[in-house]
């Protein structure tokens, strides 16, 4: 979920910089499916520095919201004056609300590097599941392979066939994973979609769905720079963890593959008191003690400290979007069919910033929070993103 800077007869917007390697970024998108490049086309990663220096005045704000109750089931029936919104403290008017039925554009990052060959059978027969599940009748996607390098696999397309066959024709190649560096394409291609205009003056939505470990092994861009792009321009990230344990137990050996320092289905972390190890009480040995929200902030508000094992959850709480692990015996078409449930029966909120002085632009960290008034909040669950950050002039 991510602010949009957009320019009409009351509120002014201005990029001060833009990405040197796409178009500018008020272009006008072009209406339908785009044709899609040829199959492999590479893509050129986003400098860096073009990330760090953005600078927007944010007119709008879109934050996905999740109601579950007591039991975790999502609910669907509240209506806009069953919310409360702030922004930094500062309560809010909702200027549009919606439950599941905005228009959606989706780039769906899948990592196609060596160390996943053996997930590839269940990679291949996962379109179905993008096309029906997650894009729904109306949906634009795209998909991006990413080893070493970037490939575009399928531009923007409403066609599910084409989609389908992406997914069925995936190839591993290298052994490198630049995901940040896909994230910041997937994002910058999200960027020109879904733009207001004067009939539709709120955006529809801006979903990254990622399929990948959590391991970045050489990308120019930084997590934290990515991330502040994407809640500048309303973008929500949803992933799908791939089991790094599962991957090396069941890849074949290549010739400069690390040696490991245990042997195979073996852990080198000790088990709590009276539990065996197993991949599951491994990872949650390393993430036990981490608060996503507060880690979110520290990589957007301070991207040079940026990388984390715990990318993808942090993607994800940033932006108000969901992380599915594929740890707990939860295959790849069940996180997938998930995420199509959840993506779908979200609440959608609107508003533009207000600050205390009346001003929108207030630069720095701006805290989001909703909740439900009194009467329906018991026993509810409410999540969102936790804020978005307006980097000052020059930065």
């Amino acid at each position: 979920m991510v602010i949009r800077s957009t320019r009409s007869a009351a509120l002014a917007l201005l990029f001060l910089s833009c990405f040197t390697c796409a178009c500018p970024l008020m272009a006008q998108a072009p209406e339908g499916p785009l044709p899609p490049p040829p199959t492999g086309t590479p893509i050129q990663s986003t400098p860096p520095e073009a990330l760090a220096k953005i600078t927007a005045r944010v007119t709008l704000v879109n934050t996905p919201v999740t109601v579950r109750d007591a039991n975790g089931a999502m609910l669907h029936d509240l209506d806009e004056r069953d919310f409360v919104v702030t922004d930094n403290g500062i309560p809010q008017e909702i200027t549009h609300f919606d439950v599941g039925g905005d228009p959606i554009s989706i780039v769906i990052l899948v990592e196609t590097s060596s160390r996943i060959d053996s997930f590839l059978p269940q990679l291949h027969k996962t379109g179905i599941l993008f096309s029906e599940q997650v894009m729904g009748p109306d949906a634009e996607a795209a998909v991006i392979g990413f080893d070493s390098s970037l490939k575009t696999l399928q531009g923007f397309t409403r066609n599910h066939d084409a989609i389908q066959a992406a997914f069925s024709g995936l190839e591993t190649g290298e052994s490198g994973i630049c995901l940040f560096d896909a994230m910041a394409a997937g994002v910058e291609m999200l960027s020109d979609r879904r733009k207001p205009t004067k009939q539709t003056p709120v955006p529809g939505r801006r979903v990254l769905l990622i399929l990948s470990e959590a391991l970045d092994t050489g990308s120019d861009a930084r997590l934290g720079e990515v991330l502040r792009r994407a809640q500048l321009e309303n973008v929500t990230i949803f992933s799908v963890g791939l089991s790094t344990t599962r991957a090396e137990l069941k890849s074949k050996p290549r010739d400069n593959a690390p040696t490991p320092i245990t042997p195979p289905g073996t852990y080198g972390m000790p088990p709590p008191p009276g539990t065996v190890q197993t991949p599951t009480t491994e990872a949650n040995q390393q993430n036990a003690g981490i608060d996503l929200i507060e880690l979110t902030k520290v990589v957007v508000e301070h991207t040079k400290s940026a990388a984390t094992q715990r990318s993808l959850e942090v993607g994800a709480a940033a932006t108000g979007g969901g992380y599915y692990s594929t740890y707990k015996g939860r295959s790849i078409e069940t996180a997938i069919d998930e995420i199509g449930g959840e993506l779908h029966s979200q609440y959608m909120i609107s508003y533009v910033p207000k600050s205390r002085s009346g001003d929108a632009q207030d630069f720095g960290y701006h805290q989001i929070s909703v909740s439900l008034v009194a009467e329906k909040s018991r026993g509810k669950k409410v999540t969102t993103r936790p804020g978005y950050y307006i980097p000052p002039p020059g930065s």
